[in-house]
C-alpha cells in the first residue's frame, strides 16, 4: 500500500524551506486550500482543525503554518482559480510567475497549473514539492506540467528565486 504521509512529510519540509526563501526574497506566499465542504471563509479555523491531535495531516500542517504576511484563498473544487478570489489577489500582487506546491499533484496542482497556463502565467512546480496518490500519478502530472503547460519542474533546492524575480522584472 502507498504510504501517502511518508511521501508528503519530506515534500512539506521542502515546501517550508522554499517558503522561507520566498519570504526572505520578498515573494508573497499564498495558501490555497480546500474548504473541506464546510463553506466557511475562516482560514484560521481550517488550520486549527488540521492541527487537532486526531488529524492525520497534523505533522504537515505543523511544518506549513502560515505566517502573518501570508495570503490565503479557500477553494470549493480542484483548481485554485475556480470560483475563488485568486485572480483578483494575483492582479493586486502583480504576479506573472506562479510557484505551485502541495497535494495532490495529479489533481489540484495539475488543474491549477492548467488554469494558470490559460491565464498566461509562467508556471513553476518544483518536482520535489508536490505529492500525489501514487508515484506514477505524480510523475504523470509533472510530465504534463512540463510538456504541455511549459512549466519549470526544477527541484526546489536548485530553484533560483532571484532569477525568477529578475525574469519577472521585480528585482
Amino acid at each position: 500500500a502507498y504510504d501517502f504521509l511518508r511521501h508528503a512529510l519530506p515534500a512539506a519540509a521542502r515546501i517550508a524551506e522554499l517558503m522561507g526563501r520566498a519570504a526572505a526574497a520578498g515573494v508573497p506566499v499564498v495558501y490555497v486550500n480546500d474548504n473541506f465542504g464546510r463553506w466557511r471563509s475562516d482560514f484560521t479555523a481550517q488550520v486549527e482543525r488540521c492541527l487537532a491531535p486526531e488529524c492525520r495531516g497534523r505533522p504537515i500542517v505543523e511544518l506549513l503554518q502560515p505566517g502573518p504576511d501570508d495570503y490565503f484563498v479557500l477553494k470549493p473544487k480542484h483548481s485554485a482559480f475556480f470560483e475563488t478570489t485568486l485572480d483578483t489577489l494575483l492582479a493586486y500582487l502583480g504576479a506573472t510567475t506562479l510557484i505551485l506546491t502541495g497535494v495532490a499533484g495529479n489533481i489540484c496542482i495539475l488543474f491549477s497549473a492548467n488554469d494558470a497556463y490559460m491565464r498566461d502565467y509562467d508556471i513553476v512546480v518544483p518536482a520535489d514539492c508536490i505529492v500525489s496518490n501514487t508515484v506514477e500519478e505524480n510523475d504523470y502530472a509533472l510530465r504534463q506540467i512540463e510538456g504541455v503547460l511549459k512549466g519549470d519542474v526544477t527541484p526546489s533546492d536548485r530553484l533560483d528565486l532571484g532569477q525568477l524575480l529578475r525574469r519577472a522584472g521585480r528585482a
